[in-house]
């Protein structure tokens, strides 16, 4: 997979990895992958319903050590 940007959020509660998750995107071209770290187990549900209704792809997420990983791809 062919990352974009990385995108650190580790520490924050939500809403905050949304909220910098949405920036982020906003710099982005169509086509980009966005790599999020988070370690709030909200963004789980939060990322993949805020992609959908955003019209990104969640391509995949994981888990490792503690810290969740989501890839984005901006629609």
């Amino acid at each position: 997979m062919n990352v974009t940007q990385t995108l650190d959020t580790k520490g924050l509660s939500c809403p905050m990895p949304i909220v910098k998750t949405k920036k982020a995107m906003d710099t982005l071209q169509s086509g980009d992958v966005l790599e999020v770290l988070a370690t709030d187990k909200g963004a789980v549900n939060d990322l993949s319903a805020w992609s959908k209704s955003s019209g990104h792809e969640l391509l995949e997420h994981k888990e490792e050590d503690g810290v969740f990983k989501f890839y984005i791809k901006k629609g």
